[in-house]
């Protein structure tokens, strides 16, 4: 137990809690409400001077009234699991104030028997989860909620499908939240992901295009075809399989027609030859 420390604060952004605040609030103020209230998001997790703009984009459909949980969903980049993992932590530290873990609910996932825990180091080292908490802290504002943090590992189909089923009924709750954290396509030589090499000025257009055959699956609610489309192209979507696991969520709310839309993309940089690189950031809404 105990919390878990902001251990990326003051290098992928501020640790300064008014400096951070102030940026936050920023960009929130520049995005958007572009469809329905967010039940779930999708959101990426790089430095926030790379993808706190398009991530604000997501956040601005939160409506914290009545939200009483926040499950965050990322994956793995330094640890192989087959699995999901829970923090053992009592809380998360972030420059706006700890958030406070959901120890009954994580508890009666362990109970499940699907989930394995996170070591303190493997937990302090995920920057995909804690990227999100600054955003959740700042957009829930005062209103009091928990954090059930899962750290989602290179699960088969199989396993995508089973935990998806598992986290369905919560989705369902409305004082729950989904917040689904992924980039999208990392470009170049020191990724081992060059296809589009020989396109010269066009590298960056064909990238998106590929991103956006991804984005349109995940919209359509697919997740057979969104993983038929990763098997086809291998594209580094770091949070493939949390997206996955969230696809499966939507496809077990029998009864409960839900809507997904992609409201900001951008990259890191326009790759035009092979010695470029970049990340592509995306996010996304899941409302009814």
């Amino acid at each position: 137990m105990g919390s878990r420390r902001a251990t990326h604060a003051g290098s992928w952004y501020s640790g300064d809690g008014a400096q951070l605040a102030g940026e936050l609030n920023g960009w929130l103020s520049e995005a958007e409400v572009t469809c329905g209230k967010a039940r779930a998001i999708i959101a990426p997790h790089a430095g926030y001077s790379y993808s706190g703009p398009t991530a604000a984009w997501a956040y601005k459909h939160i409506d914290p009234r009545g939200i009483r949980r926040v499950f965050l969903l990322g994956p793995s980049h330094h640890v192989y699991s087959p699995r999901c993992s829970l923090t053992t932590c009592s809380e998360y530290a972030t420059p706006l104030g700890p958030l406070q873990i959901d120890a009954a609910t994580c508890n009666a996932l362990r109970q499940t028997g699907l989930f394995d825990d996170m070591k303190r180091k493997t937990d302090e080292d995920e920057h995909s989860l804690e990227l999100h908490l600054p955003y959740i802290r700042q957009v829930m504002q005062a209103q009091e909620f928990v954090l059930v943090p899962v750290m989602v590992g290179a699960l088969s189909e199989a396993d995508e499908g089973k935990y998806g089923r598992l986290f369905a009924e919560h989705l369902a709750n409305p004082e729950n939240l989904f917040v689904v954290s992924s980039d999208f396509c990392h470009w170049g030589k020191r990724f081992r992901f060059t296809p589009f090499a020989d396109r010269g000025t066009e590298i960056h257009r064909s990238i998106e295009s590929l991103d956006r055959e991804g984005m349109a699956l995940v919209e359509a609610q697919d997740a057979p075809g969104f993983a038929a489309y990763q098997r086809e192209y291998g594209n580094t979507i770091c949070g493939q399989h949390p997206i996955a696991v969230l696809l499966n969520m939507l496809e077990a709310c029998e009864g409960v027609p839900h809507k997904v839309k992609f409201v900001r993309y951008a990259m890191s940089s326009l790759c035009r030859s092979i010695h470029d690189s970049s990340v592509s950031y995306a996010s996304a809404v899941v409302y009814t």
